[in-house]
């Protein structure tokens, strides 16, 4: 049997004259649309997303804190961020085969549980390495969230309001990041982080309970498991063991020096080993975890680069201003969590006005470059930033960043699965978010790495200027020993606490320069991805969108 034929039965019955062919149930209508108010469906599909969303979100505001209490640095606390997406990543491209073995409602409530478990044992969690380990076992179970409640949600709508549809899922996607900076700051000020991981239990609970009520599985996938093909183990095990060494790389490079260190070349070559071996083998099972057929289409593979250096950049980004605000202006978790808010705003704000652009004559890719364009312009803001600025001036390129973004999801997914026949959209969207989840995890360990090694770098280099021969250095010496000394203070205490007051702003100002060139850094990796954009064709007017 051939891997299209089999996709087509792992589809369901297709389309005949625009209505399915189902059998009879009482739970669905002649046409396959559930019985049950479908926007009823759609906030309960959408509630277990927001409790994802906003889970990732609340953590990163909530790292200082996260490094202070388990007495580990900050970028070891990015682990907890990486460890995430890494495992999410790994689930997602099996999602559908699950769904159609146990059930897709079924498979969907254990998700939910499964990342509602792991959210109380994160929240109780004695040690940094409990904690990633439980956030891999609650990465493992949001991954299965995603693909699974965009299924239930596009099937319980018929075609022409799937977009709206969709719409109101995307914002509700979009909410949890506007408040979980700052419930999440709020939280941590008030209480502890660990009280961030302990608020999914209720709307686990809650999202658990509904599903019973309100969500059924259609006749096909019912009988679907009798048609299911095996699963790839092979392919599954090569992609965990090469994701998993790659995570490791991510997150102790920095700590072992990189490739100065025999222990990352080791994990290294194991990883590239298992990657090299899992394409080879991708590319000649019937039954492939990664469908790697589709990366053929130009249009959908360039799309995937573009989806994967927007993860990168945008988690990137909402990693260093937590860090920069906390660390370096004294901002509380609370003030920091309102200034990365707005942007969500933005993006939420613009993301109805966006999906209404993409079914005129307008070309996608228009959007797009003014997406990244936008994008790069606020991250070339914040690499703007010094130590003397105030709350509104690093409120504004948030919001800048917010406008680009809602520029590019729709657009580059609407651009990308344009091509796609439906019966592999289920494999465009599990490798959509492979590659935005990975691009995520490379972007918060490159500026953890690069923001270390930079403030080494910029210590080096200002510190050459504090030396005698200096005359701006001498002349500030000595403003601050003679400040010292008219309150009191010996010569040679005044002397000593001078230097060390210098010291300190010295490295002040060295980690301010890291920070900068990190933000300047994602600012040309946008602005790179532009030339891309003569890959992808424009697709017909009218084409589907989907959505992430």
């Amino acid at each position: 049997m051939s891997v299209q034929e089999q996709e087509v039965q792992l589809e369901g019955p297709r389309p005949t004259n625009g209505v399915p062919k189902w059998e009879a149930d009482e739970n669905f209508h002649a046409d396959g649309t559930p019985r049950v108010n479908p926007w009823l469906i759609a906030v309960t599909v959408t509630m277990a997303t927001f409790m994802e969303v906003l889970d990732t979100s609340v953590a990163n505001v909530a790292l200082p804190h996260i490094a202070g209490n388990l007495s580990a640095s900050v970028d070891e606390a990015t682990w907890v961020l990486t460890s995430y997406l890494v495992s999410n990543a790994i689930i997602l491209p099996i999602s559908p085969w699950l769904g159609g073995l146990i059930g897709r409602k079924r498979f969907y409530q254990l998700c939910v549980i499964l990342f509602t478990v792991s959210s109380l044992l994160c929240g109780l969690a004695p040690s940094l390495s409990m904690l990633i380990f439980f956030r891999v076992l609650q990465g493992v179970g949001g991954g299965g969230l995603q693909p699974t409640e965009q299924a239930i949600l596009f099937e319980s709508f018929p075609h022409e309001k799937r977009g709206m549809a969709a719409a109101v899922y995307g914002m509700g996607v979009l909410f949890a990041p506007i408040i979980g900076p700052t419930l999440g700051g709020w939280i941590t000020d008030n209480y502890s982080w660990r009280w961030i991981f302990f608020i999914n239990i209720p709307v686990g609970a809650l999202s658990v309970f509904m599903t019973q009520l309100v969500v059924f599985d259609p006749p096909y996938i019912k009988a679907l498991k009798k048609k299911l093909g095996r699963i790839d183990t092979v392919g599954l095990g090569l992609l965990a063991v090469g994701l998993g060494f790659l995570q490791i790389i991510l997150d102790k490079g920095q700590r072992e020096d990189w490739f100065e260190s025999g222990f990352i070349w080791r994990m290294t070559v194991c990883s590239a080993a298992a990657l090299i071996f899992f394409v080879i083998w991708e590319l000649r099972t019937s039954h492939p975890v990664v469908n790697f057929s589709l990366m053929k289409d130009r249009t959908f593979a360039t799309g995937m680069v573009l989806i994967f250096m927007t993860g990168f950049v945008l988690y990137g980004s909402i990693v260093l201003l937590p860090i920069y605000l906390q660390g370096l202006m004294g901002y509380t978790a609370v003030l920091s969590g309102l200034v990365i808010s707005p942007g969500g705003i933005a993006t939420l704000l613009l993301m109805p006005v966006v999906g209404r652009l993409m079914g005129t004559k307008l070309d996608p890719r228009l959007a797009i470059a003014a997406g990244f364009t936008v994008t790069a312009i606020s991250v070339f803001q914040m690499s703007h930033f010094n130590l003397e600025l105030g709350f509104a001036n690093y409120i504004w390129p948030r919001i800048v960043q917010g406008i680009g973004l809602a520029f590019i999801f729709i657009p580059v997914n609407t651009v990308a699965f344009a091509s796609l026949q439906k019966e592999r959209m289920n494999d465009g969207t599990g490798l959509f978010n492979l590659m935005r989840n990975l691009g995520g995890s490379f972007g918060i360990a490159i500026v953890a790495t690069t923001l270390s090694r930079r403030q080494q770098v910029q210590n080096a280099r200002l510190g050459e200027h504090l030396n005698p021969f200096n005359p701006n250095f001498q002349w500030r010496l000595n403003a601050v020993q003679q400040g010292l000394a008219s309150s009191g203070m010996d010569p040679a205490s005044s002397h000593r606490t001078s230097m060390g007051f210098l010291q300190g702003l010295m490295q002040r100002q060295a980690y301010m320069n890291a920070f900068v060139e990190d933000f300047w850094i994602l600012g040309v990796a946008m602005l790179a991805m532009l030339p891309l954009l003569f890959l992808m064709r424009r697709p017909k007017p009218g084409s589907e969108i989907v959505f992430e």
